[in-house]
């Protein structure tokens, strides 16, 4: 039992639990298990993503400082990779994933103490300062080689990354003792050196050496071309006159077959970032891609000229660092002329085998689907592609419930897809990402943004451009725009949904899959099935949830096997539209996972009930303001949405309408709501293209255009909105 430093009070370590958050700690554990939540840590920054930054709680612990938790913008911080920095842990998974938040104090005299937090528990820092004073200086024969107690983070973390392990032979007193076998490699060109010709102030020349070991070395044969029990390739490499020992060429995919030993990988550069200790090349061959560490010093970039999409040699040991596969770079030199031509052949036909899905199998006895059976497997394919050749995949929907389903379904199947393909933990982030569009519409805007993202992310972080994907949005005119803007950089694109697609569109994506009869998450939910058939049983209960009113009954039942009845799809279809509502442009992973596929007990029932009470509360006041007007002597349904509606609470414009839609059509055909300079129209079959070019013929200075046809908007100058609401009216009931 002892005392809070804070306060005083009895406690079972020196910190108790109201002062748990006044106080800074120094972590000394090897895992994220043994984190406190809510606890204040001292970090090194490693290095920085376009979602956030990576800070090193510990050599072997390292936390994500989301762009969401800044006080800031992320491109105005200044921090830099090494730099020491206090963030707070807010939350470690399961899986070993540490969420980081963000800490004011940033010095430790903003700090009531510093503590070290180590697995047997919690102590002073000033306790290890008396320890260190007390303990004897190691009997090695060089004081030089004595721990310091004030190493920093930045050098356990580059000695950590290197692993140098010299056992340098010393003089004796006692001549019978046998001295270890010295080696040392330089960390920058990766070449052995003979370590009886080293000078240094500290260790003797005339060091004794070890004869039996020079012996063997001189009887030693070169070996060529064996192969070994887990397939390895023994690559020529002659172990005689101080050349280093044979080396195995190996595909990543067994690396942990070959954990401790030296190996020899060949393939691409996928990526390379440089952190506060080694430059990290992550490489790629046909099997899977893996982060190789070379060393120069710290926070210095090892082999400048090598860069992403090389090809390349390398030779390294196989290790585990924070519970991760990482190779040791000792040497990497870039492959021309026949060699690369090699290792790209190689790979291309392993990418083109595992590019293909299997023959795609619908999730439902659907015809309509089955159609479309061309275009599915295509994106699927192109998907997989951008996977397996380690480009980012990019899904941008419509921030509704058919997008975000659509969208959620690709997701669930690619990210498996992505944690086989790379080993770290943290390529989840940065080989997927789903942002959500407000409108279901790409146009310039989401355009340039999603641009410059990825044009930073290429210069920032050698990053290859990605594949976009995307899911109940860029399929109408109104995304031409954006489209031509990635097709200009060479950016692939794939577009999945239920509207018809547009000419312009066909020419620009590489692939795409609609089935007009249906919704886009179902036909989402279909093309995730064939990018990924392991995670199908997660998918059967998606499509029902896309249906606001007549759903098929094959997806009816379908869901119902997945134990998702009827109510419980509606209730999801609202949670959904609720939560697609608020904060319109982040992607909500969790949230939605948990909604979705997680089934949290109460959760949609939850939001639903929420959802009904705010549409329901809208819906009242909208309906006692209707106007019902006769056009041509058709009656339409007109409602002012500036006056009689609530302009940014839920439920959105278009939803809106919808409903009402829905509730009056058998009365009248037509709903059209109208704001300051925008109209959103509702009638069957509506063709919002021709109404806006008919609407623009009769009344051609009110600057009527189509806005976002997924919504059904249309935009006007807002000092012509009755000539414009009068044509847009006399346009759709001559299209009835």
């Amino acid at each position: 039992m002892g005392t809070c430093t804070v306060c005083g009070t009895s406690t079972d370590g020196p910190i108790c639990d109201t002062h748990q958050e006044d106080v800074l700690f120094d972590f000394r554990g090897d895992r994220a298990n043994q984190l406190t939540d809510g606890r204040f840590y001292r970090g090194v920054v490693d290095g920085y993503a376009d979602f956030g930054v990576f800070i090193d709680l510990s050599p072997r612990v390292t936390g994500l400082l989301h762009r969401s938790k800044l006080d800031k913008r992320l491109e105005s911080l200044d921090w830099e990779p090494g730099d020491t920095v206090c963030v707070q842990v807010t939350n470690v998974r399961d899986n070993g994933d540490v969420d980081l938040g963000w800490s004011i104090r940033q010095t430790d005299r903003e700090f009531r103490g510093v503590l070290i937090d180590e697995p047997e528990g919690d102590r002073l820092a000033d306790e290890e300062n008396e320890e260190n004073e007390e303990e004897p200086e190691a009997d090695s024969g060089n004081a030089s080689e004595a721990t310091d107690p004030a190493t920093t983070q930045q050098e356990s973390d580059a000695a950590t990354a290197t692993d140098p392990d010299p056992s340098v032979a010393t003089d004796h007193d006692d001549a019978s003792e046998e001295p270890d076998e010295a080696t040392a490699t330089d960390a920058h060109d990766g070449e052995p050196e003979d370590v009886e010709t080293e000078e240094s102030d500290d260790i003797s020349t005339e060091a004794p050496v070890d004869t039996e070991n020079e012996t063997t070395a001189e009887a030693a044969t070169t070996e060529t071309d064996q192969t070994d029990d887990a397939g390895a390739v023994q690559v020529e490499a002659a172990t005689e006159d101080d050349e280093p020992a044979a080396v195995e060429r190996v595909a990543i995919d067994s690396l942990r077959d070959h954990v401790g030993s030296d190996v020899r990988l060949e393939g691409e550069v996928v990526s390379v970032r440089q952190t506060s200790g080694p430059t990290v090349f992550e490489l790629g061959d046909e099997s899977g891609v893996v982060d190789c560490a070379a060393f120069v010093e710290a926070g210095v970039r090892a082999y400048p000229d090598i860069e992403t999409g090389d090809i390349v040699r390398l030779d390294g040991e196989a290790r585990v660092r924070r519970d991760e596969l990482q190779v040791e770079t000792e040497t990497l030199v870039e492959l021309t002329d026949g060699e690369r031509e090699t290792v790209e052949s190689r790979m291309q036909e392993a990418l083109d085998a595992e590019a293909a899905p299997d023959a795609f199998k619908p999730l439902a006895a659907d015809d309509a689907v089955a159609a479309a059976r061309d275009g599915i497997e295509s994106v699927a394919t192109a998907i997989r592609r951008a996977v397996f050749a380690s480009r980012p995949v990019v899904v941008r929907h419509a921030a509704t419930t058919d997008g975000y389903v659509a969208g959620a379904a690709i997701e669930r199947a690619v990210l498996p897809l992505v944690r086989e393909e790379h080993t770290s933990a943290d390529a989840a982030y940065h080989y997927f990402d789903r942002r959500p569009l407000e409108e279901g519409s790409y146009g310039m805007a989401d355009a340039t943004k999603d641009t410059s993202r990825m044009l930073d992310n290429q210069e920032r972080h050698d990053e290859k451009l990605p594949l976009f994907v995307f899911a109940a949005a860029g399929s109408t005119e109104d995304s031409t725009d954006g489209l031509e803007m990635l097709d200009i950089y060479g950016v692939d694109s794939v577009v999945v949904d239920s509207l018809a697609i547009a000419e312009r569109t066909e020419e620009l994506a590489t692939a795409t899959a609609t089935v007009p009869e249906r919704t886009a998450g179902t036909v989402g939910a279909n093309v995730a099935a064939a990018v990924n058939d392991d995670v199908r049983a997660d998918l059967g209960h998606l499509p029902a949830v896309t249906f606001w009113e007549n759903t098929p009954d094959v997806y009816a039942g379908l869901a119902a096997d997945s134990g998702i009845d009827a109510e419980a799809a509606g209730q999801l279809r609202e949670a959904i539209a609720l939560e697609a509502f608020y904060q319109s442009y982040e992607d909500k992973r969790e949230l939605i996972i948990d909604l979705l596929f997680d089934q949290e007990v109460g959760l949609a029932a939850s939001v639903s009930e929420q959802f009904t009470e705010k549409l329901d509360a809208e819906l009242r006041t909208a309906e006692e303001n209707l106007e019902t007007r006769t056009v041509d002597g058709t009656e339409v349904s007109v409602l002012d949405m500036d006056a009689y509606t609530h302009r940014y609470d839920f439920p959105p414009k278009f939803l809106l309408l919808d409903t009402l839609f829905r509730r009056h059509r058998d009365e009248t055909p037509v709903v059209v709501g109208y704001g300051t300079d925008e109209l959103y129209v509702r009638a069957t079959d509506a063709d919002l293209d021709g109404i806006a070019a008919a609407a623009a013929d009769s009344a051609p200075n009110a600057g009527i255009d189509v806005k976002a046809v997924r919504v059904g908007k249309l935009s006007f100058l807002s000092g012509r909105r009755e000539e414009g609401v009068d044509a847009v009216l006399d346009a759709t009931v001559d299209q009835l």
